[in-house]
C-alpha cells in the first residue's frame, strides 16, 4: 500500500516515498518555498532564544 500525505506547503495529496524525490512535498517550487519561508524567519520551532554570544562553544563541539 502507497502512502501519501499532504504537501507542507500547498497541501496537495503527494506520494511518500522514494519515488518521489521532493517528499514530502509534492514539487521542487513547494520545497523551495518552504526553504525560503524557514530562511526568511516566518518559520521557527518554538522555543526561547540563544544569544550565540552566550554559547559554550567547547559543548558544541562535542
Amino acid at each position: 500500500m502507497k502512502r501519501t500525505v499532504k504537501c507542507p506547503t500547498c497541501s496537495k495529496a503527494v506520494l511518500y516515498s522514494s519515488e518521489n524525490p521532493f517528499r514530502p512535498f509534492c514539487s521542487e517550487r513547494c520545497k523551495l518555498i518552504d526553504l525560503g519561508e524557514w530562511a526568511g524567519g516566518e518559520r521557527s520551532i518554538p522555543g526561547e532564544r540563544v544569544d550565540p554570544e552566550q554559547l559554550d562553544h567547547e559543548k558544541l563541539k562535542h
